[in-house]
């Protein structure tokens, strides 16, 4: 996050949803990004909902504590089309995945994740091909175990540098964006259609 955002964020209502939407989803909410966590506390979980009603944005709990919870907030046919990716898939069996509908896959990472969180079980490495992530990052986060990395931002990336500092650097953009356009009381789901108006007449 930029000083200029920090600044803007510092002004802003931080526990309203939309402002937490802004900082945490801005690329998925304009349609760069498939995927992204959104960690709310547990008075905000209600109004979710009505944040993203009108949009093709899908929640899925993944956990909850007495403080708050953590969503996955994502486009469902874009998950969809990286989830059959046959490398994706490879991936998804080595950590013992059978079934690669997106509805089994969540159920069984939520489970995975709920077990990681109540420290009886290592951590899902396969939460970052629910975030979306170039499958060759991914990979070489695990078989790295974290180290090495060419270069870290959203990700730790190990291939294609310059390509991903680029995309770093457009979900910076993003975040500018949408927290400006929330700061002027503009909601959630009609940034997201603007954004999708205008991904349609580029098209």
């Amino acid at each position: 996050m930029s000083q200029e955002v920090f600044c803007m964020v510092k002004e802003m209502d931080v526990e309203n949803i939309s402002t937490q939407l802004a900082v945490q989803c801005a690329p998925v909410i304009i349609g760069i990004k498939i995927s992204n966590l959104l960690i709310v506390p547990k008075k905000n979980e209600q109004q979710l909902e009505g944040a993203i009603r009108g949009t093709r944005l899908v929640y899925f709990r993944m956990f909850r504590s007495e403080k708050g919870a953590t969503y996955l907030i994502f486009r469902r046919r874009e998950l969809e089309q990286y989830l059959s990716q046959a490398q994706v898939q490879n991936f998804l069996k080595q950590m013992g995945y059978q079934n690669f509908s997106i509805g089994k896959v969540l159920a069984q990472f939520q489970r995975r994740y709920r077990q990681y969180m109540a420290d009886q079980n290592c951590f899902p490495h396969e939460m970052g091909l629910l975030l979306g992530y170039p499958i060759e990052d991914v990979v070489g986060f695990v078989e790295n175990s974290g180290k090495n990395f060419l270069y870290s931002g959203y990700w730790k990336v190990y291939a294609k540098v310059k390509q991903k500092i680029r995309l770093f650097q457009s979900y910076e953009r993003a975040l500018k964006e949408v927290t400006e356009l929330v700061s002027k009381g503009i909601l959630i789901k009609d940034i997201y259609q603007m954004y999708e108006d205008r991904n349609e007449s580029v098209g």
